[in-house]
């Protein structure tokens, strides 16, 4: 887009008479601008017109749309802050409200200015050509009961003056900030899209990507080489104090689930004697049982020795009687 508007500019340079001067760049900062303030200048609005103008300047300084608009060595510059970066305009780019002010309104007006009325705006058609008043037909006819209404004046710049002024870079982000409008006109939204960043930001752009990548690699790599010593010459120590503390660890984690369900299956059967309970608990005590006592088929074999044990003693004791009353006889 840029290239295109720079070929129409140059063509449109050679094509124009020659008491034109024409200016073929469109959104180029320059610094051929001999304005510079170091206060925020007082605007006051133009009498039905969306434009203010500065009253105290000897300038053609102007305020149209949220931008600022001055007109200088018959060429068009524009700033969105009071006191530049500027960038030079085509005039084919001019809004044509700007164009509309009256001549008075110009508070430095150039030689060609002589002559004209100063309640009408100034005759761009002779200035510029039929060439330009073809493409800008219409440009000083208008409603003027549909004028709308003026941008809000960005007075928090008031607060940026001499050695606070902000820097090309910083701007943009105070405006985004501070100044919430949006341009209305086609050709204002144009201009603000179509400006070059300043030239500071690449650089410094760059520079922080060349950085960031340095940190984030230095980082993890200082990292691990601090504490690799230490936790080469402390780890055999460490290990063999805590071996033998994980062994006992180990042992009484062991030890324990067995010991649990015992103490947990102890007083079941107190609390709830119930029959399924006790089925559980008769296997762990049968095991014994079996081991201690002889199974219940053998028990009556056991008891008919005993009683045969009993009568043989009986009858040696009768015997025994026998015998003692007999030697008594």
């Amino acid at each position: 887009m840029r290239k295109q508007l720079i070929v129409l500019g140059i063509l449109l340079h050679f094509a124009a008479p020659a008491p034109a001067q024409v200016s073929f760049g469109f959104g180029f900062q320059t610094d051929n601008v001999s304005i510079s303030l170091s206060t925020y200048p007082n605007l006051v609005r133009v009498p039905g017109y969306p434009v203010y103008y500065a009253s105290g300047l000897n300038s053609n300084y102007f305020f149209y749309d949220g931008m600022y608009w001055i007109f200088e060595s018959d060429r068009w510059y524009s700033s969105s802050w009071y006191n530049g970066p500027w960038m030079m305009v085509d005039p084919d780019f001019i809004p044509l409200y700007l164009l509309r002010v009256p001549v008075r309104y110009y508070r430095r007006p150039p030689t060609f200015f002589m002559g004209w009325q100063g309640n009408s705006p100034p005759r761009w058609d002779e200035h510029w050509g039929n060439d330009w008043s073809q493409r800008r037909r219409g440009w000083d006819h208008w409603n003027r009961r549909a004028t709308p209404a003026p941008a809000p004046l960005p007075t928090y710049q008031r607060n940026y003056a001499g050695e606070r002024y902000p820097s090309p870079d910083r701007q943009p982000v105070l405006q985004s900030q501070n100044y919430r409008h949006q341009a209305r006109d086609p050709l204002v939204r144009q201009q603000s899209q179509a400006s070059p960043p300043p030239r500071n930001q690449p650089e410094h752009d760059q520079r922080g990507r060349a950085e960031a990548p340095q940190r984030r690699n230095a980082e993890p790599s200082a990292a691990p080489q601090r504490p690799a010593p230490s936790v080469r010459q402390d780890a055999p120590a460490a290990n063999q104090e805590q071996q033998p503390q994980r062994a006992r660890e180990n042992r009484e984690q062991q030890r324990a689930p067995q010991a649990d369900p015992r103490m947990e299956e102890r007083p079941a059967p107190r609390n709830n004697p119930q029959p399924p309970r006790e089925t559980n608990l008769r296997p762990q005590v049968e095991p014994a049982q079996q081991q201690a006592r002889p199974p219940n088929e053998d028990r009556p074999a056991s008891r008919q020795p005993d009683q045969g044990q009993r009568q043989g003693q009986q009858r040696e004791r009768d015997n025994s009687d026998e015998r003692g009353q007999g030697r008594g006889r």
